[in-house]
């Protein structure tokens, strides 16, 4: 990277690649200016040089190949249907996970694995999570994994996109957000130097497999901290598993002392378990599994990060399939912002004049949904 004397670093420039104030840390995204008062706290702090691979220009323009590739390269998405926008979404969802068993082929053959790359992969995957969160949920890709050998980056690139929807939510900046998405992505590592068996198994794990385990967060810490990783992404590994009660583990922690990315990718991790089918059990449906979150029995969950989770999908989420008040059936498609309680519908087998799929505000008062429904009893 190449290293920028921060008193020459024009006032309010954008930098065309990320910023960062050591090899680790990440100090502005490129659509974040480097401001006066950026300028005038880092010299204050006597930071003189930072660092970065792109050069600063007078305005932002998003340059990155690979966001374009996947957002579209300049697509007018408005002008597309549903199903065309599922469809990307899903190739999204593909692409995420090829990508990710790739990291772990290299973090399992000890071959190198850089911050800065994976942070700005992950800067582009947020582009897209923020353009088609409607979408992402209603892929089938998000539903089942395509086989149990690939369950490991299945489980992650569930669990990222949500740990990221929720830091939407919460209104993290963008570097906070990749970071949030990097620790996402390699909280699970420590499991990669595990026996696959211990993991993917579907009968009762022995009292050796089970302290195994509990080992992978101290596993993925250790790992990520000799690959040079900023220490909130190791820390976020470590604790990923630690709960407000104090009840989680290695170090049962409590409270305000468990870090926050830990707390999202802790809440990210617990919905996407409840919701998917694992090689030991059943799954739940989305609404069930909200509600197990909401219960938040022995306050298990950060309740701020689990209201950011159902705000940001609704109680019932984003991609349910669910009978309607009036007898008809639909699918949810999006949130409402004023009430979790009452999302927006698309309802089967009717259109708008103009040839679009039909969609309704439920509503208290109005129509809302009676339960939610599988998909074999959708009929579709």
């Amino acid at each position: 990277m190449k290293g920028y004397v921060v008193k020459d670093i024009p006032q309010g420039s954008f930098f065309s690649t990320a910023v960062y104030l050591d090899n680790q840390f990440i100090l502005a995204a490129p659509e974040t200016p480097f401001s006066k008062e950026l300028i005038r706290t880092l010299l204050n702090w006597e930071f003189r040089e930072v660092l970065s691979e792109g050069e600063p220009r007078e305005a932002y323009f998003d340059d990155n190949i690979d966001s374009e590739e996947i957002l579209g390269g300049g697509i007018d998405l408005s002008s597309m249907s549903d199903g065309d926008q599922v469809q990307r979404a899903e190739t999204f969802v593909k692409e995420f996970q090829i990508y990710v068993e790739g990291i772990f082929t290299k973090i399992a053959t000890n071959q190198e694995v850089y911050f800065k790359d994976i942070a700005e992969k992950i800067k582009a995957v947020c582009d897209i999570i923020k353009e088609d969160r409607r979408f992402l949920f209603r892929a089938e890709k998000m539903a089942v994994p395509q086989n149990e050998s690939n369950y490991l980056a299945w489980h992650t690139v569930k669990s990222t996109i949500i740990a990221i929807i929720i830091g939407y939510q919460l209104k993290l900046p963008i570097h906070r957000l990749m970071e949030l998405g990097v620790a996402a992505m390699l909280h699970e590592v420590g499991m990669i130097k595990l026996p696959p068996q211990i993991y993917i198994n579907d009968k009762a794990l022995s009292p050796q497999a089970k302290k195994a385990i509990l080992t992978h967060p101290v596993l993925a810490y250790n790992t990520l901290k000799a690959m040079d990783f900023p220490l909130t992404i190791c820390v976020a590994a470590l604790e990923h598993h630690e709960r407000e009660n104090g009840a989680g583990y290695p170090q049962k922690l409590t409270g305000d002392k468990i870090s926050l990315y830990a707390k999202i990718i802790a809440v990210a991790c617990s919905y996407e378990a409840l919701t998917s089918i694992r090689p030991h059990k059943e799954s739940k449906d989305g609404y069930t599994g909200m509600l197990d979150l909401l219960r938040n029995e022995g306050n298990q969950y950060d309740s701020t990060i689990v209201r950011a989770l159902v705000y940001s999908l609704s109680i019932y989420p984003i991609g349910l399939y669910v009978l309607l008040s009036n007898s008809k059936r639909g699918q949810v498609v999006d949130v409402n912002p004023e009430n979790p309680r009452f999302p927006v519908v698309q309802v089967f087998g009717e259109l708008t004049p103009d040839g679009k799929n039909k969609t309704l505000q439920t509503s208290q008062d109005g129509v809302f949904i009676s339960r939610p429904l599988s998909k074999d009893e959708i009929n579709i």
